[in-house]
């Protein structure tokens, strides 16, 4: 069988400018014309796939096979191409046979071609002219077999177009919260998902819309991250001057009752011995051993004074801001409500790693551990995946933490943040795994996290992590946060 390329290569068509005008003419569409305006990320995310588009239609068309009747028709003309003069004229009629017998576009000029040159008496320059009408009717035919390919290309390609700018319409409401999310979201929507697939992606996004606090712990967590102190080597210790605040006495208030030598505080008991001439002399006696009851005064009045201490500057580098892994508990004990509020977290946790290009990786843990990467290039069907997962299980933290561990010592993974998601109640961690954790914490200064989504939680299991985020999914907490809102 006769390639495409083959005839293209021959006939020197250039299929590389009927792909570009194809390409064009389908992007200016109008509808796509106002969906990039509105969206301009997605127009730049869309140009880099371009590169690829034209490389498919490209290796689609080389792998093209041409019709039989064409392939024929060529092969005769190429026959035709290595005759002289002679076996030209004397082949012709069986020539004109086989055009008329392929029903060959070019067989009804060819007879009009013969015809004049028996009328003209010119054989000499026939077989060049005939030949070169040919051609030009073999190219024609090619490049019509070109435009039906590209049609139905541009066919598909519009139908995957439009399939994705739907799919990211409407996910951008509730992942892409600016344009690197919405970059990001364009080249996560390559696979091939229904409308019903990704409708659950809409649901929890409106099912978090109705939990702002759930949202508002989400960009919390998603935001924490502390200023690492770096001791300057060259660093030389200086004086430095500090201002303190001292406590002053002061007579303001009646603070209780003391002995002293104060007249003018004196208690009434005190001064009426004064006025008893047996117990003068006795007064006097305790005024100079400053013994007289009197009125304790104290005030709140403070003053200030200069002290001098030795001090080491320190230069304060932020720790950036690293990847999710996301541990999320799916035993039974985290169904109904409390299941919706974990997979509605882990999609606000993506909306976060979305614009700020970073990674996030979900790992359930129950009986066994299932991971999916939410941020890769197939991350929307791994989302769509995870939200369709049912909370049945057991509790296996002991599990889930080794496996975030084994994650964090990845390369790619060292900056990476950890979030557990449970109501943790659950068995006491295994000593191994907790020495397992401070080491990450101390050596790698990574961090984990713990969402706690009961008030009931084991306070011993929570002791090793770095922060509790606390979202109480109990009935009275629920009414409560109504409530305030």
């Amino acid at each position: 069988m006769l390639s495409l390329e083959t005839i293209d290569l021959l006939l020197s068509i250039a299929e590389g400018e009927l792909i570009e005008e194809m390409i064009i003419g389908m992007l200016a569409a109008p509808q796509l014309m106002m969906f990039f305006n509105k969206f301009p990320a997605i127009r730049r995310a869309l140009n880099r796939d371009l590169p690829r588009w034209r490389l498919q239609l490209k290796e689609r068309i080389h792998q093209a096979m041409v019709p039989p009747a064409l392939a024929q028709e060529f092969y005769r003309y190429q026959q035709c191409q290595l005759e002289n003069n002679t076996q030209f004229f004397h082949h012709l009629n069986d020539t004109l046979e086989l055009l008329r017998q392929l029903v060959s576009p070019f067989y009804k000029q060819a007879q009009e071609l013969v015809d004049a040159a028996d009328r003209q008496n010119q054989p000499d320059s026939f077989q060049t002219l005939f030949l070169q009408r040919w051609r030009i009717s073999l190219t024609l035919q090619a490049t019509m077999l070109h435009h039906q390919l590209l049609e139905q290309e541009r066919e598909q390609l519009m139908a995957e177009l439009q399939e994705r700018l739907a799919l990211s319409g409407a996910l951008e409401p509730i992942l892409a919260d600016n344009d690197t999310a919405a970059g990001r979201l364009w080249d996560m929507s390559k696979g091939h998902l229904q409308r019903g697939d990704y409708q659950r992606l809409v649901e929890y996004g409106d099912f978090l819309q109705q939990q702002p606090e759930l949202q508002k712990l989400a960009e919390q967590l998603g935001r924490s991250y502390e200023a690492k102190a770096v001791l300057q080597q060259d660093a030389q210790p200086e004086p430095f001057r500090m201002m303190v605040q001292v406590p002053a006495i002061q007579p303001e208030e009646v603070s209780g009752i003391h002995q002293s030598d104060d007249i003018l505080r004196l208690l009434p008991p005190e001064l009426a011995t004064l006025g008893i001439e047996e117990l003068e002399f006795e007064f006097y006696r305790r005024l100079l051993e400053k013994r007289l009851l009197s009125y304790r005064l104290q005030g709140d009045a403070w003053q200030e004074q200069i002290v001098m201490r030795q001090v080491t500057h320190k230069q304060q580098d932020q720790q950036p801001r690293g990847p999710f892994i996301v541990c999320v508990d799916t035993s039974g004990s985290m169904g109904g409500f409390n299941e919706q509020c974990a997979k509605a977290f882990c999609l606000a946790l993506l909306r976060i790693a979305l614009a700020d290009n970073r990674r996030c990786y979900i790992m359930l843990f129950a009986n066994q551990i299932v991971h999916y990467e939410l941020t890769a290039a197939s991350g929307i069907e791994q989302a769509v995946r995870f939200l369709g997962q049912q909370f049945r299980g057991g509790t296996d933290l002991a599990a889930c933490l080794s496996a975030a561990v084994s994650k964090m010592a990845e390369s790619g993974w060292v900056d990476a943040d950890a979030v557990i998601i449970s109501d943790f109640i659950a068995q006491r961690l295994p000593d191994e795994v907790i020495k397992k954790v401070k080491l990450q914490q101390q050596s790698h200064q990574q961090r984990f996290h713990a969402v706690a989504m009961s008030a009931y939680g084991k306070p011993g299991i929570m002791r090793i992590f770095d922060h509790i985020w606390r979202f109480d999914t109990g009935l009275k907490s629920r009414l409560m946060r109504r409530w305030r809102r």
